[in-house]
């Protein structure tokens, strides 16, 4: 039991110091776009410039307009974020890879939530509009890429996915459902 105990702190003590090297990354990309105004004229291969702008919304801009609306949605996302912290050590605290992909997630939400109540509006400064898509920021690679990642490992890694990829972890998973079956018939 003691090594279960390590082992589970030495993964939420990795999660947290990548959560924390990703919002140090974004922030510090931020305020260097901020400093520098950085504003390219070619994209790069056709897709990617830096261009740097606020956002006073949501995704696209949605509700930048609306007051109100962007306070009860300032407070959601703080919601969010707990939920996504709660989930890491609740629902996904057997599941390594969820755990990771979820520090990467929260890394994302914390840089655009400092920034929505710190400044009142997101930096961003990727353009990717060729792709068909706004202009960005690290923040919202994070949340994207890690939710994306979360559902690859739900659906595919593991023991405990929804359609495991190896014959390894589908032995086991059916080696444990036995067993749970087996138990339950001699309760």
């Amino acid at each position: 039991m003691k090594s279960q105990t390590l082992k589970n702190i030495m993964i939420a003590l990795g999660a947290g110091i990548l959560l924390l090297i990703l919002l140090f990354a974004d922030l510090a990309t931020k305020v260097w776009a901020e400093e520098v105004n950085v504003r390219q004229s070619e994209y790069f291969l056709g897709i990617v410039r830096l261009w740097y702008t606020t956002n006073p919304g949501i995704a696209f801009g949605i509700f930048g307009g609306n007051e109100t609306a962007m306070t009860v949605m300032s407070y959601v996302t703080v919601v969010l974020a707990v939920l996504i912290a709660l989930m890491f050590f609740t629902l996904f605290r057997r599941n390594t890879p969820v755990r990771f992909c979820l520090a990467v997630v929260e890394a994302g939400a914390l840089g655009n939530i400092i920034d929505r109540f710190s400044l009142g509006f997101v930096r961003d400064f990727v353009d990717i509009g060729p792709l068909g898509f706004g202009v960005c920021n690290l923040a919202d690679f994070f949340i994207t890429g890690g939710i994306v990642a979360v559902l690859v490992c739900i659906l595919f890694i593991g023991k405990d996915a929804v359609f495991p990829l190896t014959k390894k972890w589908r032995a086991e998973a059916k080696r444990e459902d036995e067993e749970r079956d087996k138990r339950h018939k001699n309760a």
